[in-house]
């Protein structure tokens, strides 16, 4: 079956309030979107929303690469040959994950419509379901306990935290949160680079009690060695995201003694769906945890997170909740949410359905 048509187009999409993490605030979020058509009609649909400060690449260089005649040159290929056409896509555009990934979801999509079968079940799915955390930004701590509330009569069980500005202000919103609600909630942590290495001592002694889940990147990327000097058992506890962009840099930290116990896998830092399996791939015969996380992005490319997720067996963490602080997007479906926890439809491909 050959692509007749593909089609790009750039929308920005509103945040339902603004958030904040160390050293930003965002109020919407710039997403790339890409439609892969086949001669039957079937459209498969991809979405990026790369971050530029962790890799360079802005949602508008994504749109502008997707009008190039490379991606036109796509149209009479065979949708079977989808995994010729990733591959080329990365050679051509090596150092741009968004491009990589809002191509490789959408040619998933469009295959595993072709064939009449989830994505997941291309690869296997070895998970049915998992419970995501949600994330709370940097604030204070009456409002850090305001939305935890929010989110509890949700039905969440995990919270991610934002830290990473004020080591006292941290301990002290954290202390607070496990207070009021002890063993309703797991707490997992997240300094985005954060902290010095005397921080991160600091606010882990603080927190001993609280019994946090992991915490992602505390130091800048670069400083990774210096997390050795930490005991091991703390080690296995820590997330490598800013520091984790492709299956080069998973090679270097799953070597022995590893700075990091968890990585985080997110598809717009290492270009889809077929990167993130040789990254999944190194963790496993590593030993190390994975942790499926996002940016602010459409229910399109969350989906695509969550089926590559549940076909990788050492998948223990999501952080999935991208799609659900946007007060808009293009699609509806995909995952289902109840009670906090994802679980896949059984829809061909994505299981998508448009809303515009």
């Amino acid at each position: 079956m050959k692509i007749a048509r593909v089609r790009p187009f750039l929308k920005k999409l509103a945040l339902s309030k603004p958030y904040a993490i160390a050293g930003y605030t965002f109020t919407d979020a710039e997403n790339v979107f890409l439609e892969i058509e086949l001669e039957n009609g079937i459209v498969g649909l991809g979405a990026a929303s790369p971050a530029e400060e962790v890799v360079g690449e802005t949602g508008t260089q994504t749109f502008a690469q997707l009008q190039s005649d490379f991606f036109q040159g796509f149209v009479g290929r065979d949708i079977r040959h989808f995994r010729q056409l990733i591959f080329e896509t990365c050679q051509v555009f090596p150092m741009l994950p968004g491009t990589q990934a809002v191509v490789d979801i959408a040619l998933h999509d469009a295959f595993g419509q072709y064939l009449g079968i989830p994505i997941v079940a291309l690869y296997g799915q070895k998970i049915t379901s998992l419970p995501t955390s949600v994330t709370i930004g940097i604030m204070s701590v009456e409002e850090t306990l305001k939305e935890a509330e929010e989110y509890r009569r949700l039905g969440f069980k995990v919270l991610k935290i934002k830290t990473g500005e004020v080591v006292e202000e941290d301990v002290e919103r954290v202390l607070r949160l496990h207070e009021n609600y002890g063993s309703s909630f797991k707490i997992r942590v997240d300094a985005n680079q954060g902290y010095s290495l005397e921080e991160l001592k600091r606010f882990s002694k603080a927190t001993e009690k609280v019994g946090i889940e992991v915490i992602e990147q505390p130091l800048v990327v670069g400083e990774e060695a210096s997390l050795l000097s930490l005991d091991a058992e703390l080690r296995k506890n820590l997330v490598a995201d800013e520091s984790l962009k492709n299956a080069k840099a998973a090679l270097t930290l799953a070597q022995h003694p590893q700075p990091f116990g968890v990585f985080n896998i997110k598809l717009m830092k290492c270009g889809g769906i077929l990167n993130a399996f040789e990254i999944a791939t190194i963790a496993k015969n590593a030993a190390i945890d994975l942790f499926w996380g996002c940016n602010d992005e459409s229910i399109v490319s969350i989906t695509a997170a969550l089926h590559a997720a549940f076909a990788c067996p050492t998948t223990r963490y999501l952080d999935l909740d991208g799609s659900f602080d946007l007060a808009e997007d293009v699609v509806s479906g995909g995952f289902v949410l109840e009670n906090g926890l994802l679980s896949l439809t059984d829809k061909a491909g994505l299981g998508l359905s448009s809303v515009s």
